[in-house]
């Protein structure tokens, strides 16, 4: 896949549902709050189902279809009403849009099940510009940005394109491009785990590529890379640490949330 998939957007919604993922539940609650927060901004009404947990992925990219489909099976039927299911991480969002539907293939029921969720997720950069068509007002000083998009958002989704788009509505945001923008951060979920020596020697090119920019910090809308990122710059020491899109563009935007749209 090229991470240049054509799809029809719909027009902007009254509600929405929110798919939290595992990460943001656990580390980055706050990159939660400020999804909503953005969401909100545009008039829609967000709803959290209280019963999700993880999409799956973890199992699935490490060989375990069976306990994959058990994950993903208890996600399908928490989302009944039509609308978008917005996920704040490219690779979660792969997963459920791409591979939902191939992990049901031997049954038809639930393939069609999974496929109707399938249609409706979005990564949320993809949904503020692409179906909610969010203007940003940047309200914040000039600023020095590098960004970093994991691999599932780049390759599986495209949404690089869509987080540059938003990065370049702030005037006062400068986005520079690292060496090793393309490249794997070395997360990887499990792969981190599994070679542990490899990981690390990709995510000191990737940190040594972002502080050659000059960066005051850098952004990425999956949180497993922003979190192993950020530890590989504390262990080095420095000031460079990384945000999650959904919050650097509320610190960027938020003070005129109350504002008509």
């Amino acid at each position: 896949m090229d991470g240049t998939e054509r799809r029809q957007y719909p027009e902007k919604p009254a509600r929405v549902y929110l798919f939290g993922t595992c990460l943001i539940d656990l580390f980055c609650p706050q990159a939660g709050l400020d999804a909503v927060r953005l969401l909100e901004r545009e008039g829609i009404e967000v709803h959290f189902p209280a019963d999700q947990t993880c999409c799956g992925q973890p199992a699935h990219s490490s060989g375990f279809p069976d306990q994959a489909r058990a994950v993903a099976l208890a996600q399908l039927r928490l989302f009944p009403e039509p609308w978008p299911v917005i996920v704040p991480s490219g690779s979660c969002a792969g997963t459920m849009r791409h591979h939902y539907p191939k992990m049901f293939a031997d049954d038809a029921l639930l393939q069609a099940e999974a496929q109707a969720l399938a249609d409706r997720v979005f990564e949320l950069s993809e949904f503020l510009l692409e179906v909610a068509r969010v203007r940003l007002s940047d309200r914040g000083p000039r600023e020095r940005v590098a960004l970093h998009t994991s691999c599932a958002a780049r390759r599986e989704m495209g949404t690089h394109v869509h987080a540059r788009a938003l990065l370049d509505q702030l005037p006062a945001v400068d986005v520079v491009v690292h060496a090793h923008e393309a490249e794997c951060c070395g997360f990887g979920g499990t792969f981190s785990l599994k070679h542990p020596a490899i990981s690390g020697a990709m995510a000191a090119d990737k940190v040594d590529a972002l502080q050659e920019t000059g960066a005051t910090t850098f952004v990425s809308a999956d949180c497993g890379c922003m979190l192993n990122l950020n530890h590989t710059l504390q262990k080095r020491g420095g000031s460079l640490q990384g945000q999650h899109l959904a919050s650097f563009l509320w610190r960027r935007c938020g003070a005129d949330a109350g504002e008509a749209r």
